[in-house]
């Protein structure tokens, strides 16, 4: 094919020929240019080479681009700026409203202007009838009573002041003007309405302002839990900032004194004051830190080296977990990096009392919190009869502890539960036995395998229980304690897990629900390596836990295997702790003798100095536990002074209870942590 192209281009045209005839010439060659071209074929050194470099052309060619950029960008900027200072088009719209250009906005001003003057001037008739020939403006925000509108008014005189006014009759106006002045009025009480309401919103709005719109570190809930949360955080990020959320509208505050200590002081001022003693005498407040410990809310988000603020009286009813968001009963919102959710629980309520009155329920504790232990004190200082229902931790301790302060004013106590003796869910039975005898000695009325069936009220403000044994008791006062449940309301509004057999947040081996979201404390059910998928509310892992997610919010990853403990003082003389589970229905060894003076829990606060016993953990005695017989079963009369019970799940040890012996839990954590199967627990209680 390039042959043939060739030898084409080589051919002379028709009309070369015929020029070529025409000169006498028979043949003509046209080669075009191509009849001296070299045959040699082409090489890369016959090809055109480039000068400079490609780098610094390649440069230049994006600067001219730029520069080009550069003017385009600044002519349009300067083109919507013109426009913008012009007035000509505004670029932003309102709530709801198309925002104009000055010529188009004056004019629908004009036009509203025309139109009010058009609806707020009287008729021509009425005015000629009712109005004097100088009429009186009446200010918009002056109130105007209908009746007195509907009355003759007297016109006012524009003479001089120093000339004594002229009375001039009006006759009385007609129907059309009350109507119009009714309107009036109605007019400007709505107006009045609307700005109490602007006014309310403002208040409202400044109230909500106090609280930063972003924080670092966002705690719900301000129990034990949060406390060692903000102290774990701050140890690691001595800089962060901390808001917690306060519902109950009090400081951080420790609970065990106020169903222990503050009973047993006889300083009433001191007791107002939530300041109790020590069994060792020495006396500190409930709250963990003093006021000025706390950042005002208000300096948080502006403070160079951070702090802790408390927001109180306030709730957070949701979480957006994707946007890190928290919303509360105020409308407020606060966004976060970090969370932890350490709402706690609320009381058990008994269903016998859903449906009583006003007038039951003004005398019914369910005793929790600051403002419980204030209402229910107040009650004792009257010298009155009370009735606890609930024989656990919480009903067994205010037992005791309203026996002693009662005995000054001459009151009196019952105590109601379904089991047989106090604490019977949690001791074996021969124990629970031995400790009801010990309460009944503190002068209360003991009422055991009993539970209300009807509550109704009775004379002078008491209120009657009837007894599933038919007995009826008429008291002055209730306090309900029969467990606690969870607050997880979060989680319905905040597409949250809860647990359907332990109640609470479910969370990871890290304590974490969600991304960027912790569970701590009774709200927290976790999963415990050794004992399986638990929820426990006590002190120590209320500390515990709340110091893991603390330390995981600020990176550190670790997982949950603490083994808490729990512990219960009836009075200064009874006491115990206990660790793993604790079940009166699981099989029991108890390695028991007689109790010292040293063995009590006095005794305890007093060596160690600090009433808490989840913060005085010490390294065991080595001394071993004296016993004086072979193992055998519980025998009438015998003295359980002090001993260990090791609770057994198929001959392994799951739980156990150091009754009276104090500083050994060291030990009996790691008993439980080795999950072993012991042929003679006397020796491990040595």
């Amino acid at each position: 094919r390039c042959g043939s192209l060739a030898s084409r281009i080589a051919q002379p045209s028709s009309r070369v020929a015929r020029h070529g005839k025409a000169r006498g010439i028979n043949r003509s060659h046209c080669d075009r240019g191509y009849s001296n071209a070299s045959k040699k074929p082409m090489t890369m050194n016959d090809l055109p080479q480039p000068q400079g470099s490609w780098a610094k052309r390649h440069e230049r060619m994006q600067k001219k681009y730029n520069l080009q950029l550069a003017v385009g960008l600044g002519f349009a900027g300067f083109t919507l700026f013109a426009a913008k200072q012009s007035g000509l088009v505004n670029f932003y719209f309102g709530p709801g409203k198309l925002k104009f250009g000055k010529g188009v906005e004056s004019k629908e001003q004009e036009a509203a202007a025309v139109e009010e003057e058009t609806i707020t001037e009287p008729p021509a008739d009425v005015e000629s009838e009712a109005l004097p020939e100088t009429p009186v403006e009446t200010p918009l925000a002056a109130p105007i009573d209908t009746e007195s509108a509907a009355a003759p008014s007297a016109p006012v005189d524009t003479k001089p002041a120093s000339a004594p006014p002229t009375p001039v009759e009006v006759p009385a106006k007609p129907k059309q003007v009350e109507e119009a002045a009714i309107t009036e009025s109605s007019a400007v009480v709505s107006k009045s309405e609307d700005a109490k309401s602007a006014s309310t919103a403002k208040e409202s709005a400044g109230k909500v302002s106090d609280i930063p719109e972003h924080v670092p570190y966002l705690i719900i809930g301000a129990g034990t839990s949060s406390v060692a949360a903000f102290r774990a955080i701050k140890a690691k990020d001595a800089k962060a900032k901390v808001l917690v959320i306060s519902g109950e509208g009090e400081n951080p505050y420790m609970r065990p004194p106020l169903s222990k200590e503050l009973w047993y002081s006889d300083d009433i001022e001191a007791t107002n004051k939530l300041r109790f003693k020590q069994w060792n005498g020495k006396e500190r407040s409930i709250y963990f830190e003093h006021e000025e410990y706390y950042t005002p809310v208000k300096e948080l988000a502006t403070r160079e080296n951070g702090g802790i603020s408390i927001v109180k009286g306030r709730k957070v009813v949701k979480l957006d977990v994707h946007k890190k968001r928290a919303f509360m009963d105020d409308r407020s919102e606060v966004s976060y990096d970090k969370c932890l959710i350490a709402t706690g629980g609320t009381p058990k309520p008994l269903p016998v009392f859903d449906n009583a009155g006003e007038d039951v329920l003004k005398n019914v504790t369910l005793f929790r919190s600051v403002s419980d232990f204030q209402r229910l004190h107040n009650v004792a200082q009257q010298g009155k009869h009370i009735t606890i229902i609930g024989g656990g931790f919480l009903g067994s301790e205010l037992a005791c502890a309203l026996g002693y302060k009662l005995k000054a004013t001459s009151g009196s106590v019952t105590q109601i539960y379904p089991e047989a003796g106090n604490m019977g869910r949690v001791l074996p039975e021969y124990l629970s036995k031995w400790t009801t005898e010990k309460v009944k000695s503190e002068g209360i009325e003991i009422i055991p395998n009993s539970f209300v069936e009807e509550v109704k009220s009775a004379k002078d403000e008491k209120v009657k229980l009837k007894l599933n044994t038919g007995k009826e008791i008429v008291t002055d006062h209730v306090v309900v304690a029969v467990g606690l449940e969870p607050n997880v309301e979060l989680a319905q509004s905040s597409g949250l897990e809860i647990d359907d057999t332990h109640g609470g947040f479910r969370v990871n081996a890290e304590l974490e629900a969600r991304s960027n979201l912790w569970v701590a404390g009774d709200a927290a059910c976790f999963f415990d390596i050794k004992l399986g998928r638990r929820r426990v509310e006590h002190h120590d892992h209320a500390i515990v836990s709340g110091r893991l997610a603390g330390e995981n919010m600020t990176g550190s990853g670790k997982p949950y295997w603490h083994q808490s403990m729990f512990w219960s003082d009836l009075g200064p003389e009874v006491g115990y702790e206990a660790i793993g589970i604790v079940d009166s229905s699981l099989p029991t060894v108890g390695v028991l003798a007689k109790a010292t003076a040293k063995d009590t829990p006095k005794a305890v606060v007093e060596a160690t100095g600090e009433s808490l016993r989840s913060e005085t953990e010490q390294v065991a005695d080595t001394s071993s536990l004296m016993h004086s017989s072979d193992p055998h079963a519980p025998l009438k009369g015998e003295d359980y002074g002090k001993g260990i019970i090791f609770y057994l799940r198929e001959n392994i040890v799951v739980g156990i209870v150091l009754w009276n012996v104090y500083n050994w839990m060291p030990i009996a954590r790691k008993i439980i942590k080795d999950g072993k199967s012991y042929d003679d627990l006397s020796e491990v209680a040595k």
